[in-house]
């Protein structure tokens, strides 16, 4: 195992931790988790944005005023999440198991790229994600009766799986743009802020949504 992933493993170990006790601890602790993580990934956005527009300072204005109103939004929907404790851990989890099956899968079977946007994403890669996400999804499963219910969890995860997946290849591409590696250097073995949490930062919104259509 290399230095690289052994980092990423142990940050990934750490920022759970952190996670699960801002998240249980008290709400207001979650909600200043939620302002320092979105401060944090505004200004490692903007300065990406800074670096593709460079002298266009009307579409920086412009895309860091979305960005900014949109982690508005991601930080209110995770806030409300507070009040279902196991709804926000759940949505968590089924981004870190993505996230894991991405990277595990598409190291180890490797083939086919996924897309251009990013050389390292694979289709095994994201095949991986989907299987992976499903882990927590049978896990809570061990604690329900209904089949009804275990196929409608399903096809939530994998939309959320998706929209992980789809998360980390907009920053992706923006990374791209800017001819940038990494979002920041905050996170060993991982880079910036938001190279971590650029899927749960779309997922979180989108199961807002989502719940609300629902349920």
């Amino acid at each position: 195992m290399n230095k690289n992933l052994l980092k990423r493993i142990y940050t990934s170990i750490i920022l759970l931790l952190v996670l699960l006790f801002s998240l249980f601890f008290h709400k207001y602790s979650w909600l200043l988790l939620l302002i320092i993580a979105s401060t944090i990934s505004f200004i490692e956005f903007k300065d990406i944005v800074k670096k593709i527009w460079k002298r266009k300072k009307v579409t920086i204005i412009f895309v860091n005023l979305i960005s900014f109103f949109y982690l508005i939004f991601f930080t209110y929907s995770a806030f409300d999440f507070s009040k279902s404790k196991e709804a926000m851990l759940y949505i968590l989890l089924v981004c870190i198991f993505s996230d894991i099956g991405g990277y595990a899968v598409g190291k180890t079977i490797g083939g086919k790229k996924l897309t251009k946007i990013s050389p390292n994403k694979t289709i095994s890669g994201s095949i991986g994600s989907f299987l992976f996400s499903l882990i927590p999804c049978f896990l809570i499963f061990l604690f329900e009766i209904s089949i009804a219910n275990l196929y409608k969890i399903v096809f939530l995860t994998l939309i959320l799986s998706f929209i992980s997946q789809v998360g980390d290849l907009f920053i992706s591409y923006f990374k791209r743009k800017s001819k940038i590696k990494d979002t920041g250097k905050l996170l060993p073995g991982h880079g910036g802020l938001l190279d971590r949490i650029d899927g749960i930062i779309f997922v979180v919104p989108a199961a807002f949504i989502l719940d609300k259509i629902f349920y």
